[in-house]
Formats: C-alpha cells, structure tokens, sequence
C-alpha cells in the first residue's frame, strides 16, 4: 500500500455498448476475416482508460531513466511489426511479480520482477515481442467481441458503491483486461511472432530458449505447481523452450550480427529494488505493517491478506467477509463519513466519535443493498498524520451475527507502529559485480554472499553450478533487506 488516496478499480469506462449488428475485420497479422465487435479506435480508447487503471493499481517503477528505456527500446521493435502506427506505450510497473501484459491499443507493461529475472536485453526484447504479438494480432479484441455481452452483464450486476466491488468480487474489474488469459493458439502465434519481431528489431533469438528456461525453473522453485504470474496468465504450450530450440535451430539466416546486450542490460539493473519491497507494508502472520505510514493493523487470523498499492486487506476463508483498509479522500474523519454515506444506496447507523488505538475516530455500522441481497458492515474513520484511514468490515446481512465481533476487533486493532526494525525496514535491491577473474557459482556466492537463498541466486543468473563466468562478465547479487 503506498501512501496516497488512489480511486479503486472501475470497469473500464471505454467499454463499447453491446453492438446490435455482429462485425468483421481483417486480422493485422493473418490477413483473415475475424468476428471484431470493438474498432481499432475503440480499442485505442480501451487501452488508454485502462492504462490509467494499471497505473493507479500498480505504479510505475520510479526510475525516469528506466522508463524511457522500456519506452524508446519496445518502440523500436513495434515499428517492425503490422500495427506501426498504434501509439506504443511501453511500461515498467513496481511489482515484484514475475509477469508481463498487454492491453489493447498497444499498452505493453513489464514488472520490475521479470526485469530482475531476465539477463539481457535480448531476453526482454523477446518478451516485448511477445507481448506485442497479443496486440498486433488483436487477441484481445477478439475475445471481448466474443465474451462482451457477459462483460456487460456482470458489470450489470456489480455493487453500485466501488468502495464494495474490489474486494466483494475480486475477480470482476477494469484488471481483467490485464490477466486475460489467451488460448493456446494465441499464445502459440504470439510465441511465433515475439521470435520474428525480436529479430527484426536486431536482437538474437538464441536467448529466447533462456526467457523460457528461466520460467520453467522458477515455477519448479516456488513448489506446490505454482507458477510465475507470466505463465499463470499465459496457459503453457506443452515444453516452451523445446519450442523456442527447434525453432532457432529452423532459421535459415546467420545470426551473428545480431545483438544481445547482456553487459549494457545488467548494468541497468544496478540498485533496482528485487522482491517485495516491505517500505510499502508487508504482513507478519495476520499483522499487517506499514513502515512509510508508521501503523499496524491486525487482521483476522486465517484470513487471506492481500496488499495492493491503494489498500490492503483479507477476506475470509469461506469468502464471505472483508476487512479492508484505505486511505480516504477528505481532510478529516467527519467529512469521511459524510461522504461516504452521500453514496447511492448506502444506508448509515449511529455515527460515534472514539478513540481507536489513541487516535480520534469516527466509527458507525451501515448497511448496503445489492442485486444479489444486503450487505452488513462496520466502517471506521480514523484520522491520523494528517491523513485519514478508511477501515471497512462487511459481510452478507445473513451472516453478520456469525462476523460482527470479529469485523470490530479487526478494526479496533489499528495502532501506530512504533518498532524501530519495522520503521527502518530497508528492501533488497540487485547489486552488479563485474569479474576480475573467472568464477564457478560455488565461488561467487561464497565471494558475493546475498541475502536470498543460493537457489534464487543462481536463478535470476540463469547459472548451473558447473557454469564457469569470465573476467569482465558480470554477476548479480542480492543485498539489503533481511537474510533468509
């Protein structure tokens, strides 16, 4: 959770009314007809208000430099494909996830995660590529023509207030353009048309097979068959790498003038911030602590704690109930609560006044109906360095006598958070070593001890232990943060 008032997640406001008459168009990338409910400039418009969305709910990695970089690099591979005029935005996104996504109208976002993962520019220009295949080849639009009519239902059938629609159904938002998840045909033609445009853009394609090993051995490292978000998000074709091999093995040009960049592109990577970074909050069993904002709060134990950059919160494990923090978007507690019971359908209780952890607070119960029935709920205001916190407990009406307790413990829970550990927490950040001499990976991570397990550091190297580097290669350790 950063420390601003952020606007929830919406339902992407450009999405185009249910089209009465069904229509075609020709697939940039094929040259086949295809059902295209959504025209280009509509998609261009979908892109943009969602991009906003993305923004908001990540951020962008605080790097100027490292956002041009994404910007002026996948700009200049996107002009080698069948959509050059779509106006390119190229992102890096602060997030530890190891992930990339597209959304239409060529918005393009990769993760600080899979930035620290990847060891050349080659390798990220692979998955630009890939990326940019999803958009070229319209696989987006094509499955909103398709599954619109169900869109616009389920947006329908949503609560009115978004105080209650992010975590009340997580699964419905504007983020669902983002974590599409594409056919394996799709993900087949984007694979094919990420090697072709990485390689018109000058970039080896001998790195590919690397992109996908990285990926396979990541998801084998994290155990229990859970994969990196990429692939969460991208359904697997059975052995990628196998694939990428073969079909570097298949092309009929040399190769060598192609570039890779790995020295240029780690040393990019130099200070970046690798893993969650704890400066935004992190959770200590069910205590969630915050160290910009200086507070805690307990949540419910065996509840699923999530923390996003506007809130955090956890639901319950039969998902029937929510307690959720924000910051509000008023000067004091009072108005806080007159706004937000200004809001269409939102019934209000006995406001009182209290202390909650030694701080002045508004506290009520409210009540809210929905399509699907009431729901039932406690909401605290408290005001606390110059900021207000919004703190939200609810659960059907039905199941309120069985939450009640445990919504207001939850609440009353929140404090200041005075730990000076917590308080100067630092993140792990990546730190490049360039080699003076050749090196096995037992050496390296005797010499250069990092503090993440040595199975991480070899993954991120992309290194076996019998791998050897050169002098003047370079190496990636781990430092700050806490050894595991």
């Amino acid at each position: 959770m950063k420390p601003r008032a952020m606007p929830f997640l919406r339902l992407c406001s450009a999405l185009p009314c249910v089209l009465l008459v069904v229509a075609c168009a020709t697939n940039p990338v094929t040259g086949k007809r295809q059902l295209a409910l959504i025209s280009e400039a509509q998609e261009i418009e979908m892109g943009r208000e969602a991009d906003k969305e993305v923004v908001a709910s990540f951020g962008p990695y605080p790097d100027e430099s490292m956002q041009r970089y994404i910007q002026d690099l996948g700009s200049r591979i996107a002009a080698t494909t069948e959509r050059p005029a779509l106006p390119w935005t190229f992102r890096v996104v602060d997030d530890a996830a190891v992930n990339a996504f597209a959304i239409p109208g060529g918005f393009i976002y990769v993760t600080r995660g899979i930035m620290t993962h990847l060891n050349s520019e080659a390798e990220l220009a692979a998955i630009l590529g890939h990326e940019i295949g999803h958009v070229t080849a319209r696989h987006s639009v094509s499955q909103m023509s398709k599954q619109q009519l169900a869109q616009v239902g389920l947006a329908a059938g949503m609560i009115v207030s978004p105080e209650f629609a992010q975590f009340g159904n997580l699964a419905q938002t504007a983020m669902g353009l983002m974590f599409m998840k594409f056919s394996r045909s799709d993900e087949s033609q984007s694979d094919a048309l990420g090697l072709r445009y990485m390689m018109a853009g000058g970039y080896d394609p001998r790195t590919l097979p690397n992109v996908f090993g990285m990926l396979e051995a990541l998801s084998q490292q994290s155990g229990s068959g859970r994969l990196p978000q990429w692939m969460s998000t991208h359904p697997d074709p059975e052995n990628r790498r196998l694939w990428a091999t073969n079909a570097v093995a298949g092309l009929q040009r040399d190769l060598s003038g192609l570039a890779v960049n790995r020295p240029e592109y780690l040393r990019r990577l130099d200070g970046i911030v690798f893993g969650e970074n704890p400066r935004e909050g992190f959770f200590q069993k069910a205590t969630f602590r915050h160290p910009d904002m200086a507070f805690r709060i307990d949540f419910p134990q065996g509840w699923k704690g999530r923390n996003e950059k506007q809130s955090v919160g956890a639901l319950s494990p039969n998902e029937d109930a929510v307690v959720m923090l924000q910051l509000a978007a008023a000067p004091n507690s009072q108005q806080a609560a007159q706004k937000f019971f200004s809001q269409q359908g939102i019934e209000s209780g006995a406001l009182s006044r209290r202390q909650i952890g030694g701080l002045p607070a508004v506290l009520s119960t409210f009540r809210v109906q929905t399509e699907q029935g009431y729901l039932r709920g406690l909401v605290a205001w408290i005001d606390y360095r110059e900021r207000v916190f919004q703190i939200l407990g609810y659960t059907p009406e039905a199941r309120w006598n069985q939450y009640d307790n445990v919504l207001a413990s939850s609440i009353a829970s929140f404090s200041r958070e005075t730990d000076p550990a917590v308080l100067n927490v630092q993140p792990r950040r990546l730190a490049i070593v360039e080699l003076n001499r050749s090196a096995t990976l037992e050496t390296l991570l005797r010499d250069y001890p990092s503090t993440v397990d040595p199975g991480t550091v070899a993954l991120i190297n992309n290194l076996q232990s019998s791998t050897t580097l050169a002098p003047g290669d370079r190496f990636k350790r781990v430092v700050g943060g806490q050894a595991r």
